[in-house]
């Protein structure tokens, strides 16, 4: 079963709701913009780095698609730590912090079975 279409479709998609609607792609993970003026523009620069990986596992192939899939594992990997931290800091709620944290190591997950089933 194919993992990675799905996967970097999925980023595809949540990094062009980041880039379009920053607000909303923040705001569905409990942040509030009222309270950082900057975190669309942040939200913007996460919403490129989404688009960037999905598109490009998509348009690779062998080794470098599977190279850029251990990428992408280890991207989710520091977005799943990035939310814990947040969290421990205070600076997300746990509704803000429990669905990334869950998206991240979701596809963390995907993307490691697929790596290992990955000729190398």
């Amino acid at each position: 079963m194919d993992l990675v279409t799905p996967l970097s479709l999925g980023r595809i998609a949540i990094g062009a709701l980041s880039l379009t609607r920053p607000t909303v792609a923040a705001g569905l993970l409990g942040a509030d913009p009222a309270d950082n003026p900057q975190l669309p523009f942040m939200t913007r620069l996460f919403g490129v780095r989404e688009i960037a990986l999905g598109a490009v596992t998509l348009l690779a192939a062998g080794t470098a698609r599977r190279d850029l899939v251990a990428a992408g594992v280890l991207v989710d990997l520091g977005d799943a730590i990035a939310s814990v931290v947040s969290y421990r800091t205070g600076e997300v709620s746990p509704l803000g912090a429990a669905p990334l944290l869950a998206v991240a190591l979701g596809a963390a997950a995907a993307g490691a079975i697929e790596v290992n089933a990955s000729p190398r």
